[in-house]
């Protein structure tokens, strides 16, 4: 597909890359001020952004409410998370990275390639449909996999199910993971929620493991 971020500055195409993956993980349009907390900025330069994306046609923001993408910045943020998730597997796969390493490494990367690098790096890796965090990877029509997953922490008890995708938002998370063992694909069964401890106590091996609910939250799973 035609790469539609030409026109936008690296700042601006951060601006829709966010707002397209609130929405992908919460499932809920972003509002100003979560977007300030998200790309550590305040909300009086978040609001100026905005301004100017929605005079450019690239997002619809309503006075004092959310904020969501036109037809036009949803093709450029799907082209930036295309970009950013096949440079990830590339320096899982053949650079040797961990999957707590890569994101700032890809937040660079991204803004750098070009649409042809992208697509030779793609095919080397043989078109994969997942990122080494489990989240799916945009197709070259801008087309996305589907994953009908749902956070741990609402897994009922008793309930055994497979890991599917972890935010990787939290590079801390991500290396505790990898310490307990708990990767893409692990099968985990939720003994016991304990929410007044903010807990949910897990087995994975036959092994008892104990995880915060914020954490939970932050792992996609199927049954």
């Amino acid at each position: 597909m035609s790469d539609p971020r030409t026109a936008l500055s690296q700042t601006n195409q951060d601006y829709l890359k966010e707002i397209w993956q609130f929405a992908e993980w919460s499932g809920d349009p972003i509002t100003t001020g979560q977007l300030a907390e998200r790309m550590g900025l305040t909300r009086s330069t978040v609001s100026e952004g905005v301004r100017r994306l929605t005079d450019q046609g690239y997002v619809v923001h309503e006075r004092y409410g959310n904020i969501t993408l036109t037809p036009a910045g949803e093709s450029a943020a799907v082209n930036l998370v295309r970009s950013h998730r096949i440079l990830e597997t590339f320096l899982v796969s053949y650079l040797g990275y961990d999957w707590d390493e890569v994101h700032e490494e890809a937040e660079v990367l991204e803004h750098a390639v070009s649409p042809r690098m992208i697509e030779r790096l793609d095919a080397r890796l043989n078109f994969p449909t997942r990122d080494p965090h489990g989240d799916p990877i945009p197709r070259a029509d801008g087309s996305i996999p589907t994953l009908d997953a749902h956070p741990l922490s609402e897994v009922p008890e008793g309930h055994t199910v497979h890991v599917r995708r972890v935010s990787d938002e939290n590079p801390e998370l991500l290396r505790y993971l990898t310490d307990i063992g708990l990767t893409l694909d692990s099968t985990i069964t939720v003994r016991e929620r304990i929410p007044a401890a903010g807990t949910i106590r897990l087995v994975m091996n036959g092994q008892p493991l104990d995880l915060g609910l914020p954490a939970a939250g932050n792992i996609l799973v199927t049954e």
